[in-house]
């Protein structure tokens, strides 16, 4: 095979891959999602694998409750993130991996209760929070 026949090969690939269906098989009660593929009462979503109760999410495997998300894997409950990995309650997070209860916090690993990157006590995170969520527009990313 010459570098020629292979970049025409994987071309017609690519332009096979992007045309393809928009259904989503092996889903259940998916409403408005294009190319999900084995998930249950997701909204507005697109390619996701292995999802619940996601809200306008993308490309996000294993989550659930997750809402404008986009990349994210192993999480639950995490709204405006994006590339986060096995985490649960983060919002408008960035590239965290294994946290919890993590909000505007960008790279964080094994992190929980931050905010912007720094420490909180649990209950001082939650009034923070609550506070930030009251003036904050919603998350979206």
């Amino acid at each position: 095979m010459t570098a020629d026949e292979f970049e025409r090969a994987f071309r017609a690939l690519t332009r096979a891959h992007e045309g393809a269906s928009d259904h989503n098989p092996g889903s259940v009660a998916c409403e408005q999602c294009t190319r999900c593929r084995d998930c249950t009462f997701c909204k507005r979503s697109s390619q996701l694998v292995r999802c619940h109760y996601c809200v306008d999410a993308q490309r996000c495997i294993d989550s659930t409750h997750c809402h404008h998300a986009v990349d994210l894997v192993a999480c639950n409950h995490c709204v405006g993130s994006s590339r986060c990995t096995r985490s649960a309650y983060l919002e408008r997070c960035v590239d965290c991996t294994d946290c919890a209860y993590c909000f505007g916090c960008v790279g964080l690993d094994r992190a929980e209760f931050h905010i912007l990157n720094e420490p909180y006590e649990r209950s001082a995170y939650f009034k923070l929070v609550a506070q930030l969520t009251r003036v904050l527009p919603a998350a979206r990313v």
